[in-house]
């Protein structure tokens, strides 16, 4: 089966391939005979209830600096192919919001991965709430007295943006850090959305577990380890990925949220563990996949296009 596949993603031109998830995608696809079609999200078109996407043709290859040659600029209705695959980095700002509402109109006509409705309703931070005793005590809200009240009962805390991405504005605040009425400030600069306050899990000293799902079932897991005297994890602020079995407490948390996902047409989903919690389910353009494929040889994204070639030979 040969397949016309759209990316929509952040410009490939700037993209590390050797840790870029949806490069890995794009590959794949290829060596499976689907043709790619590439474009960003502000060359989304929405017009007399057609959507259309400004982009070219692509070809791909494992090449740093010179993995992408394409052909010329052009027009494309995206009903016309058979899969987009939904990839652009948070935040999950109005653009990204806006981006799935025109989607949902090609959508499931043309397979969107993921489910677009679905990530707009599945915010990576909000959703996990929905499966009760899987997190660490978490309060989202923008009231600062709850916040105050939440850390007296919980002692050191981690602070997030809402609607952040690859560990940006996360800061731990111990029991007496006088800093936490300045870091509100910043957050109320920057938006007007809630903010997360979680209890600091000590665990996150020895990594922050990735573990990937493709259509519901777990097909692997790479751990993310801190610099030391750091919180952060995530690859794209210098944490360190290392190879990592899932355990029977990881595949437990997957079978509680791995229906849920499924049925949402959630069909490459990234969460990550932290100890024995779920602290987020990434649901908008997760990462993780090259990782690994280098340490186990397993590739997520082959399992992805199985999936996607099994549900598009039904149409």
């Amino acid at each position: 089966m040969s397949l016309k596949v759209a990316v929509q993603m952040d410009p490939i031109e700037a993209i590390k391939i050797e840790g870029d998830t949806t490069f890995l995608m794009m590959l794949t696809a290829q060596v499976r005979g689907h043709s790619l079609f590439v474009y960003t999200p502000d060359r989304l078109l929405l017009e007399e209830g057609k959507v259309y996407a400004r982009g070219r043709s692509v070809t791909v290859k494992d090449a740093k600096d010179d993995h992408a040659s394409f052909g010329d600029w052009e027009l494309a209705d995206l009903s016309t192919f058979d899969v987009v695959l939904l990839r652009q980095d948070p935040p999950f700002d109005m653009a990204y919001i806006t981006s799935t509402h025109f989607l949902d109109v090609i959508h499931p006509k043309t397979l969107v991965v993921n489910n677009p409705a679905e990530v707009r309703n599945a915010p990576e931070k909000l959703f996990v709430t929905s499966f009760p005793g899987v997190q660490p005590p978490t309060l989202i809200t923008s009231d600062v007295e709850a916040i105050y009240d939440f850390r007296a009962r919980h002692g050191d805390i981690v602070l997030k943006p809402l609607y952040g991405g690859g560990g940006s504005g996360v800061a731990r605040l111990l029991a007496d850090d006088p800093n936490l009425d300045a870091l509100l400030d910043l957050h109320r600069m920057i938006g007007r959305e809630p903010v997360i306050a979680q209890k600091f899990i000590p665990a996150v000293s020895k990594g922050d577990k990735r573990v990937l799902l493709v259509d519901g079932e777990p097909v692997g897991a790479i751990n993310r380890v801190p610099n030391a005297g750091q919180i952060r994890s995530n690859l794209a602020v210098g944490g360190r990925a290392e190879a990592v079995e899932l355990t029977a407490r990881d595949r437990e948390l997957c079978a509680i949220i791995g229906p849920e996902l499924k049925r949402r047409g959630l069909m490459f989903v990234g969460i990550d563990v932290i100890g024995d919690y779920l602290t987020e389910i990434n649901v908008t353009s997760p990462t993780g996949a090259r990782a690994l494929e280098r340490f186990t040889g397993i590739n997520a994204a082959e399992i992805l296009w199985e999936a996607i070639e099994k549900r598009r030979s039904t149409v």
